[in-house]
């Protein structure tokens, strides 16, 4: 990002770069939160193992983190600095995508999850150099631009692999899915290979000497501290880890109880869930992107914190009974996905501007990391929440969670972000 008050023109062709990097890496993400959780319940697994295998399959987002000061520093010139992680992330992800073509959906349940794990790690380190490269691409006058193209080309993506291409498994199958994603990531391997990376000013001329890999990392490493130890920074970290703990527990178990209890199926879920839920996910990006363009930042994430409380209220009491009406179903699901989808937009715009771009990928990835773990800690317990307490208790207590984060934007309104454009003063 630039130090500049000035705004410099909108990089179109590369903010449709980014979309198409984002979009990859929502296709396994969509796959995962949707199809496997309907697929594990189908082989008989129970509520408590569904949630924590959810854990599992997302280790490596909040793992991440450990080696994205390697992804920072250790590239090739001759191929770029971001494209050196990108180009073979994106193959290891077609080639997984591949094999689960062959070995099928059916065969042996190990198997299949090491597969999606494996999904999930190709993506989440590809996820630390597409950081950095909008860091790298964008200042501070397109931030809300550069988070529309962030979160809803992720949505899209997730609509494909959660949502279209689930919609018609009865068709194609699952390994028309399969093959379908991994075409995908090709098609997005070629255009990463042929865009250029955006220049990058702070980074050491080509052919400077870089020593060994940990003296590489290691001024990355101070440099995290220091942005740790901002007198702001307390406040960020809790706002990050928590603005989502309501949302996730609910998130967890809503589509087991669609299927549970209201006896839902793969293509219905597909179908509702991850197709008219993400339709309305994206518009809630793209609104909220926009209105992060035109206000203040912690302003928005505040008004959409607050719209969000409604619709997860609404999941609680499909949830307690007071309706199983399939359209009340679709109703509230949207209108969950709308709100939670402009909140996101927001919360990762008002992150990326606290970001230092010389460490851009690094430190983005450290908040990054920090929300996928404040997601995972509220929705790996919920399945024995449930177990215990009933879908109803967890409802309940994800929208009681809602409410709550709204105490947690006080303290960030009190402390005195940094001046705009002033980032490399972590």
């Amino acid at each position: 990002m630039t130090d500049t008050n000035e705004p410099t023109p909108l990089p179109v062709a590369g903010l449709l770069t980014l979309f198409s990097l984002y979009f990859v890496q929502g296709l396994p993400y969509g796959f995962q939160t949707v199809a496997v959780p309907v697929i594990l319940v189908e082989r008989g697994i129970g509520i408590e193992s569904i949630t924590l295998l959810g854990v599992l399959l997302g280790l490596p987002w909040m793992l991440k983190l450990l080696w994205a000061p390697f992804v920072d520093t250790l590239y090739w010139p001759a191929i770029g600095r971001r494209r050196s992680w990108l180009l073979p992330m994106q193959l290891g992800l077609a080639l997984t995508c591949l094999t689960l073509a062959l070995v099928g959906i059916e065969g042996p349940l190990p198997l299949v999850l090491v597969m999606v794990v494996g999904m999930s790690l190709f993506s989440a380190t590809m996820d630390i150099a597409v950081d950095g490269y909008a860091i790298d691409l964008l200042d501070e006058h397109h931030l809300g631009y550069g988070n529309i193209a962030q979160v809803v080309g992720a949505k899209v993506g997730m609509l494909v692999g959660g949502g279209v291409l689930l919609s018609q498994v009865g068709a194609i199958g699952y390994r028309g899915v399969f093959l379908a994603m991994a075409g995908c990531v090709l098609a997005v391997l070629v255009v990463t290979a042929l865009r250029p990376e955006p220049e990058v000013p702070h980074m050491p001329p080509e052919g400077t000497p870089r020593g060994t890999l940990v003296e590489t990392a290691r001024p990355v490493i101070a440099a995290l501290r220091r942005a740790v130890a901002r007198p702001d920074a307390r406040a960020l970290l809790l706002f990050v880890l928590t603005y989502k703990a309501g949302e996730s527990m609910a998130d967890a178990l809503f589509k087991p109880f669609l299927v549970s209890e209201l006896g839902y199926d793969t293509a219905q879920i597909g179908l509702i869930v991850g197709t008219w839920g993400m339709a309305f996910s994206l518009m809630g990006s793209f609104f909220g992107g926009l209105v992060a363009s035109h206000t203040t930042l912690l302003r928005a994430v505040s008004v959409f914190a607050l719209l969000r409380i409604l619709p997860v209220g609404a999941e609680w009491w499909l949830v307690a009974g007071f309706s199983n009406d399939p359209q009340h179903v679709v109703v509230i699901t949207c209108a969950e996905h709308f709100f939670g989808g402009a909140l996101t937009t927001a919360t990762f715009a008002f992150m990326m501007s606290r970001v230092d771009a010389r460490i851009g990928a690094s430190h983005y990835t450290l908040l990054a990391t920090l929300e996928v773990l404040g997601k995972m800690l509220m929705s790996a317990p919920s399945g024995v929440v449930a177990a215990r307490l009933g879908y109803s208790a967890v409802f309940g207590i994800a929208t009681g969670l809602s409410l709550l984060f709204l105490l947690v934007l006080i303290p960030l309104r009190r402390t005195t972000p940094p001046a705009e454009g002033s980032a490399s003063e972590f």
